[in-house]
């Protein structure tokens, strides 16, 4: 594991690690010829790039490069203080992401690139120029957090945690002190004000200039994703992750939803696949999609988490 930063466009620098394959043979030319490919991990909103460190890992056990990386504003891309610190949702996709991408392929442009985003950073992919060059998507529990789409039992409780008190205490604070609520991560004022303020077109929370130069990034996004979620994930209902995908009309998807059960769990709800008890189920399943291309998943019975 090696720190790395990463130079945005607009020079804002973010911090991660690179995780290398091992060599195989003993030497750097076998290891360049062993190397299945190169796999970017973008984080959901709030949560920190470490805890996608396990999984970074593991890819790297089995063949693959990995990059984890905080946004600006989170964890180790965080200023000293959040208040006055300018950082919009489509921001972490228009730049981050895409910085991110950018980097990973100076780093092997003769790898095929992946990435894996959880939560938003399924989603922001599509935001970012260089998701162009994707070969592959893996999504997990993606959305953009839409207030009609999440899931029935819990919609009244999100709608007054994220869109009643993370406006009211963002305001007042010049941030989200999420860390306080221990809900999750500190977020920019700007970052909080688009969750709450989520709408059923996401792209309507910007300016017109900037809204079509992320729908044509959306457009132009043809890498085919696997849209994964269990279904007990109150955010990614069956409706939030087509909302989601409707955005890349270009790109191939297939949408599957995991039962708790079927990987001897109770429940896993939004976080829990990144967990390292799924290592020898859910993790060593992903290998197929990103080393082949192919679904290791067959659809389930239960239907959708609407």
């Amino acid at each position: 594991m090696t720190p790395i930063e990463i130079t945005c466009s607009d020079g804002q620098v973010l911090h991660g690690h690179l995780f290398e394959t091992a060599e195989h043979g003993g030497d750097a030319e076998a290891t360049a010829r062993w190397a299945k490919g190169l796999v970017v991990i973008a984080c959901a909103t709030g949560v920190q790039a470490r805890y996608y460190g396990r999984y970074a890992a593991f890819l790297a056990e089995n063949g693959f490069h990995a990059i984890t990386f905080d946004y600006r504003g989170i964890g180790a891309s965080a200023p000293e203080s959040l208040r006055g610190f300018r950082a919009r949702w489509h921001d972490w996709g228009r730049q981050d992401i895409d910085a991110a991408l950018g980097w990973a392929r100076d780093f092997r442009k003769d790898l095929a690139l992946h990435l894996v985003g959880h939560s938003f950073g399924g989603f922001g992919v599509g935001l970012a120029p260089e998701s162009r060059h994707l070969t592959r998507i893996l999504t997990v529990g993606a959305q953009h957090a839409y207030w009609r789409d999440y899931a029935t039992g819990h919609r009244a409780r999100f709608i007054a945690r994220w869109h009643l008190a993370m406006p009211l205490l963002t305001l007042a604070c010049g941030f989200f002190p999420g860390k306080r609520r221990a809900w999750l991560e500190d977020l920019p004022r700007g970052v909080a004000l688009d969750w709450a303020r989520s709408r059923k077109d996401f792209t309507l929370n910007v300016a017109p200039g900037l809204r079509e130069q992320l729908r044509t990034s959306q457009r132009e996004l043809r890498a085919p994703i696997l849209a994964v979620a269990a279904t007990d994930d109150p955010y990614a209902s069956g409706t939030a992750i087509d909302r989601a995908l409707a955005y890349t009309p270009q790109a191939p998807s297939i949408i599957r939803f995991l039962e708790p059960r079927d990987h001897g769990q109770e429940g896993i709800g939004h976080f829990g696949l990144f967990h390292d008890v799924h290592q020898d189920v859910f993790w060593r399943q992903t290998l197929a999609w990103l080393e082949h291309g192919v679904d290791p998943w067959t659809p389930t019975q239960a239907g959708r988490a609407d």
